[in-house]
């Protein structure tokens, strides 16, 4: 709260009171509407029964763990292993997605904030922004293309000799990875270049001058600063990845099933809103919980991303 009080009156002294006004009151109908109630929504349905119409308001309707239940343990008592597996392979793909991004993304944007200029820097920009014009869908099938038996990836890796015959990337979920780093990079990379941006590069310089090797100079000098930006982008990043479902129908092999295709099956499919609400607050508390852990272990603040 306190760093919201602070933007709106660093808002305010610049732009005046209706400015400040509008964005409060924007930013606030944007969180209360399309985000804290279908998300209250979703956690009400969660603890009901999955009942006709005809039952709903009868005493049959009434808040029940029996979604939840269904999550953890079978119909005959026995833990429910292939639910708990798949969300499990989930979040561990999204973290593989993540430390991807983070592997990538650091040296464009370290290039970006203090290595291109002028036209070189625009044109980088530009080359980053160009290609997500294209929809998110259609970008996805391209990777399924790309990295099909017959696609570019193949053929020039037979031209080439690295392997005789084609690889399914798509069983092995190289393809998936790719896309999923792909889809959102350019979150992982504008968080890190507004931190490294604020650095002093004569720091860079004098570390250089007194004998350390670039490694250390991005160990000691750099990635202190880049620390919150990576943490911001690694957030959205590995958020979106666990939640993502476009992508992994179109990417994934037919044994990589995600723990959102699960939630899809249940919402649409199986017509069960109540089990679906339920695996989708499980997905959401999970991840929660999973970057607060990682916030700690590597000692970054909400107020440090928020930055």
């Amino acid at each position: 709260m306190k760093q919201l009080k602070l933007a709106y009156d660093a808002l305010l002294a610049k732009h005046g009171m209706g400015a400040a006004l509008f964005v409060a009151i924007s930013v606030t109908l944007w969180v209360v509407v399309f985000i804290t109630l279908p998300q209250l929504s979703m956690l009400d349905y969660s603890f009901r029964f999955n009942l006709p119409v005809d039952q709903l308001g009868t005493d049959a309707d009434h808040y029940t763990l029996e979604q939840y239940r269904s999550f953890f343990f079978n119909n005959d008592g026995s833990v429910n292993r292939l639910d708990i597996l798949i969300l499990v392979r989930t979040l561990i793909a999204a973290l593989i997605v993540t430390g991807i991004d983070v592997i990538i993304c650091y040296p464009i944007a370290y290039i970006l904030a203090h290595g291109a200029k002028g036209v070189a820097a625009r044109l980088m920009v530009i080359g980053l922004i160009i290609p997500y014009w294209i929809n998110e869908i259609l970008r996805a099938f391209a990777f399924r293309v790309l990295f099909g038996s017959t696609g570019v990836v193949n053929t020039w890796g037979m031209q080439l000799g690295l392997w005789d015959a084609p690889v399914d990337f798509i069983r092995a979920d190289v393809a998936l990875y790719c896309g999923l780093a792909y889809a959102y990079i350019l979150l992982m990379i504008f968080p890190i270049y507004n931190a490294v941006e604020a650095l002093d590069h004569t720091q860079v310089e004098a570390a250089r001058d007194m004998g350390a090797p670039l490694w250390r100079v991005h160990w000691r000098v750099v990635l202190p600063m880049a620390k919150p930006g990576i943490a911001s982008g690694a957030t959205m990043v590995f958020m979106l990845t666990a939640g993502a479902l476009a992508a992994p129908q179109i990417l994934g092999g037919p044994s990589s099933l995600w723990f959102t295709q699960v939630i899809y099956q249940w919402f649409n499919e199986s017509s069960n809103w109540p089990r679906g609400s339920a695996y989708a607050v499980v997905l959401l508390v999970t991840c929660i919980s999973f970057v607060l852990l990682m916030m700690r272990v590597f000692k970054v603040s909400v107020g440090e991303i928020g930055k």
